[in-house]
């Protein structure tokens, strides 16, 4: 892992971006060390999704959390891949038309899923070497898909905080019904880009005997900011007892 950059922020969180191989990520850490970890997911674009991710970590350094994400293989600066862009076309192009998309979400997510989840095990290796950091760990966001695998590979992931907001391959759900570490799943009610009932099914489906379902109207975007509030206290109860 090799530091690029380094910032403080205005209440005093160390914002690092790093390269891991040709890994680009960023690494928060609170003014408290060592503190315990989560991995921030998103859906790639990293520097797209920057103001987002930096809102997320801030929050979870407001309750002693170091935050750290990675840009996703084929986002970004990263090389593209030309099979999943053609697969983003044709499933924007049938759900237009109303046509099944189960083929092309397998197309564009499960290679996705094969590649990320080595990388962010390969990541959380360097990261749990740094002194500043500690376990246990949690996995927060999306891609669901992603999380879903890291949930069930992973045993250093103690707890997962899930965002669904994107299609999963239907052979996922029988590693979903593996997944038993505690679980609090997000949904956006009216999410344009999501199929609910698929993602309630999903819900249904994992193994966990804690697992918590917190649904609120509105679109992919309108997250209430007391939604962050709710998943920082489950990330508590099980990162820091």
């Amino acid at each position: 892992m090799h530091f690029t950059s380094q910032q403080r922020l205005a209440d005093g969180i160390l914002e690092r971006e790093f390269d891991l191989g040709e890994i680009p990520g960023v690494l928060w850490t609170p003014t408290s060390s060592p503190a315990p970890l989560i991995l921030l997911g998103h859906p790639g674009g990293l520097r797209r999704m920057y103001p987002r991710l930096a809102g997320r970590a801030r929050q979870s350094a407001a309750y002693g959390f170091a935050t750290a994400t990675i840009e996703l293989p084929g986002s970004g600066d990263r090389t593209p891949s030309a099979d999943a862009e053609q697969a983003r076309t044709d499933l924007h192009r049938a759900l237009a038309a109303g046509e099944p998309v189960d083929e092309i979400v397998d197309r564009l997510v499960l290679p996705l899923v094969e590649r990320a989840v080595p990388e962010w095990q390969t990541t959380l290796d360097a990261l749990l070497s740094l002194p500043e950091i500690s376990g246990p760990v949690g996995y927060s966001g999306g891609v669901i898909a992603i999380g879903v695998r890291l949930a069930l590979v992973e045993p250093r992931i103690a707890a997962a905080g899930l965002f669904a907001g994107s299609f999963v391959p239907r052979v996922m759900f029988d590693e979903a019904r593996r997944v038993m570490i505690p679980l609090h799943v997000l949904l956006q009610w009216d999410d344009e880009g999501n199929d609910r009932q698929q993602a309630l099914d999903l819900f249904d489906a994992f193994g966990s005997r804690e697992k918590t379902l917190h649904a609120n109207m509105g679109g992919h975007t309108g997250v209430p900011h007391f939604a962050g509030d709710d998943a920082a206290r489950f990330f508590v109860r099980h990162l820091r007892s």
